[in-house]
């Protein structure tokens, strides 16, 4: 097993097609089968399931996948680490962010101090749901990701950022500045599907409380979710940097949720098998502090109104 032969692996299960693999790589697709049989060999194992609509891997060929995603990343990283000595930092840094959490609001921050920190590393942006983006982390596609994940994930190292708190958010017939969860249970209310974390968590507080919420629709996109918000159409629950976001573009009022008050922590996850090479790092560091230091100080501002 060489490594030219895994990243020929890789590509086809990415491409999901022999012959367009041949196409990308630049080798013809007979010699590209051979390689494809000698990793077979090699592992003992059929890795690829060959159809009329291209390839798919087996069991045994996703679990090949995933540590050869993780293998060829930290051979590119070991490149750039000992090509960077004595070098400005530079590379790509791939960061994965879920819809509505705090990093949301601080990615033109983050490439404007990356551009002026960091000018020759280049940032990739991807905005999923949690699930998928632990996926990638897993799969080596991303380098880190901000999320909101309230249970443990095999192979992911998550570090603790801060709790937000929940708030509920309308444009009409504002409750105040505190609103109970059994008041929360009687209005109109629009939430994203049930594997968001917010969700979740909203759907554990009703249930321990045994209140039936009057879901009207399910909605994943902060866009759409606040042009429906800004209708008067109902409310929305979201974390407090998204409640802030919407409230202003809106022009809404935010109430905090209590009996109980309902909070989720912000976590930057991490593979545990691929470290960080530097300029992911150093990008991680620049995040972090941007995502903190803002939430501080709205949350000071709030007291002191």
């Amino acid at each position: 097993m060489n490594l030219r032969r895994l990243k020929y692996f890789v590509t086809i299960v990415d491409i999901g097609s022999l012959t367009q693999a041949a196409e990308v790589l630049h080798i013809a697709q007979p010699a590209l089968s051979q390689q494809v049989a000698t990793l077979e060999g090699e592992m003992d194992q059929q890795l690829l399931i060959r159809t009329k609509r291209g390839v798919t891997p087996t069991e045994a060929g996703k679990i090949l996948y995933t540590h050869a995603r993780t293998i060829l990343r930290q051979c590119e990283q070991a490149q750039l680490a000992v090509g960077n000595v004595g070098q400005t930092l530079g590379g790509q840094v791939s960061i994965g962010l879920a819809p509505g959490t705090a990093a949301s609001s601080i990615t033109l921050p983050l490439l404007q101090a990356v551009r002026a920190q960091l000018p020759d590393v280049l940032v990739y942006l991807h905005e999923n749901s949690s699930a998928d983006l632990n996926d990638q982390l897993l799969s080596g596609k991303l380098d880190m990701a901000v999320l909101y994940d309230r249970s443990p994930t095999v192979g992911i190292v998550s570090q603790p950022l801060l709790k937000e708190e929940l708030f509920l958010v309308g444009t009409r017939g504002c409750p105040g500045q505190a609103v109970d969860l059994c008041a929360v249970a009687e209005m109109k209310l629009f939430l994203p599907r049930n594997y968001s974390a917010v969700r979740k968590r909203v759907d554990e507080a009703f249930s321990l409380r045994r209140l039936t919420a009057k879901f009207i629709e399910e909605i994943d996109a902060i866009p759409t979710l606040t042009a429906v918000i800004a209708s008067g159409m109902g409310v929305t629950v979201l974390p407090e940097s998204a409640a802030q976001s919407l409230v202003s573009s809106a022009n809404g009022w935010m109430a905090r949720i209590t009996n109980p008050a309902l909070n989720l922590s912000l976590a930057v996850n991490l593979s545990a098998r691929a470290g960080l090479s530097p300029q992911a790092q150093a990008v991680k560091d620049i995040l972090m502090s941007l995502i903190v230091r803002p939430l501080q100080e709205n949350r000071e501002l709030l007291l002191v109104g």
